[in-house]
């Protein structure tokens, strides 16, 4: 389990702060931001709170002022004489916010998948429901392991991630039951991606598994552990790379 350096819940009606409530596996939204820097900056911050404000709206839970509720409690726990490299997580049902702050697991050059046959409970959200998920998680280092989930013979998503897959100079990625995540929709823009169905049963095709999201930046994978799959290249990991670097010096 990470160690969160930050742990603070609100009440949305009057901002009064009441015991840390993690919210997992109750009826929620939340985002997941990297904090990067002296003095800070929050990646694709304004894409963050745009897409909890638009979840939460489908969720029918309504809180007054959303924007600036997360916008003072950051500039009240947030320090910015400190450098991060950090992970701030905003989660809200219909009576608390929650926020917290860890460090960021950085990804090793060894990173390993395993399959795991589970779809995320409406997948297309950002929601709470994810006991099953974490307990997983629990038991690996992070930095090092992720499960990659699939359904029905389609790979999904992993368990913090989006996934690309590489094949002869082209970039894929699962088109259905996983979350468009923000890093994801900042390569959209930067690179042709192609949304379409991968199949377990056909993993040895792609040279390349990129993990790509807020806390796993942009992740090779070197095997996936409970399948033949293993990596061929680096060619289109080193040219996301560079590119999210570059976003994060000229953001």
């Amino acid at each position: 389990m990470a160690t969160l350096l930050l742990k603070k819940s609100y009440l949305h009606k009057n901002l009064k702060e009441i015991k840390f409530n993690d919210l997992w596996n109750l009826y929620g939204i939340f985002t997941t931001m990297n904090v990067v820097g002296k003095p800070y900056k929050i990646l694709h911050y304004k894409n963050h709170i745009n897409n909890l404000a638009i979840s939460l709206k489908s969720y029918n839970i309504n809180v007054k002022n959303l924007k600036n509720i997360i916008k003072f409690l950051i500039s009240k726990n947030i320090d910015c004489s400190k450098n991060y490299d950090h992970l701030f997580r905003v989660a809200v049902n219909k009576k608390i916010i929650s926020i917290s702050l860890r460090k960021r697991p950085k990804p090793k050059k060894n990173f390993k998948l395993k399959l795991l046959n589970y779809q995320r409970v409406d997948a297309s959200h950002k929601n709470l429901k994810y006991k099953k998920i974490l307990k997983i998680l629990e038991k690996f280092d992070t930095s090092e392991f992720d499960i990659a989930l699939h359904k029905n013979n389609k790979i999904l998503e992993t368990g913090t991630s989006n996934l690309l897959f590489v094949k002869k100079n082209k970039i894929y990625t699962p088109k259905i039951n996983c979350y468009i995540g923000n890093t994801l929709k900042f390569f959209k823009k930067k690179y042709k991606i192609n949304f379409t169905n991968i199949l377990k049963t056909n993993l040895n095709e792609y040279d390349e598994i990129i993990l790509i999201g807020s806390g796993k930046g942009v992740t090779s994978v070197k095997e996936i552990v409970n399948s033949p799959w293993k990596r061929n290249s680096f060619k289109f990991y080193n040219k996301l790379f560079k590119t999210l670097q570059n976003e994060i010096i000229n953001d």
